[in-house]
């Protein structure tokens, strides 16, 4: 089992009290009908719960959609519901939102609490990891570093570079590359938890090893914030 998910930060300073009240009890209703089918399409904020002794406010996204499908000759529409979890954390003067999704459907989820919270899109933005901190954060564990990825790189012609394996760290390639270009994406295993993980420059964190979304929000929390903040 895979666990997916996305760090974004609001653009301005918002308590989490105030996100709290704001995403307290919010629910929209859309009537969609195509042909005989009707249907009412809910979206809602549900479970939201406090934890001020970790600075944290923890929730679920629920959105309905459409997907059509084919039965008996015919295509028809069928309702869907996403349930996402997510966080807000305060961390120094930031405060990060981490949605438990893959990238796409975590960015709609960003954009669509951001509305929630100031009106607009934007008020939502990517969390951003340099490339020489993901370097210091492979250097801390190197041998347990399976995967590396660069892009940005001066060679012409040459995209993107890659190194795999479990000898990664005994090559010399390694410092070759970070010369040559950006540090994208690392796969490694955490030390401290075991987590087999992959955590890119936008903030995307996956867990390859890890079901429980709620160990998963406390090891981004711990081992991922703290990357953003530097």
């Amino acid at each position: 089992m895979v666990v997916a998910g996305k760090v974004f930060r609001l653009s301005e300073p918002l308590p989490l009290d105030d996100v709290a009240s704001r995403l307290e009890g919010y629910r929209v209703e859309e009537s969609y009908e195509e042909g005989d089918y009707k249907f009412k399409l809910v979206t809602e904020v549900v479970g939201l719960l406090p934890k001020p002794d970790e600075n944290m406010l923890r929730g679920v996204y629920s959105h309905d959609y459409i997907i059509h499908v084919f039965h008996r000759g015919k295509v028809a529409p069928l309702p869907r519901t996403v349930e996402a979890l997510f966080s807000f954390s305060k961390l120094d003067e930031a405060t990060f939102l981490t949605v438990v999704e893959k990238k796409r459907i975590a960015n709609f989820i960003a954009n669509k609490l951001s509305e929630i919270l100031f009106d607009r899109v934007g008020g939502v933005v990517e969390a951003r990891i340099p490339p020489e901190i993901l370097r210091e954060f492979h250097l801390k564990n190197p041998e347990d570093t399976k995967i590396t990825f660069f892009d940005n790189v001066d060679i012409p012609n040459v995209n993107k570079l890659s190194l795999y394996g479990p000898d990664l760290v005994n090559t010399s390639l390694f410092e070759d590359y970070c010369k040559h270009g950006d540090l994208w994406y690392i796969v490694a295993r955490s030390r401290e938890y075991g987590y087999v993980v992959g955590i890119t420059r936008d903030a995307s964190v996956t867990i390859f090893n890890l079901t429980d979304k709620e160990k998963y929000l406390e090891y981004v929390a711990k081992e991922i914030y703290p990357l953003i903040i530097k």
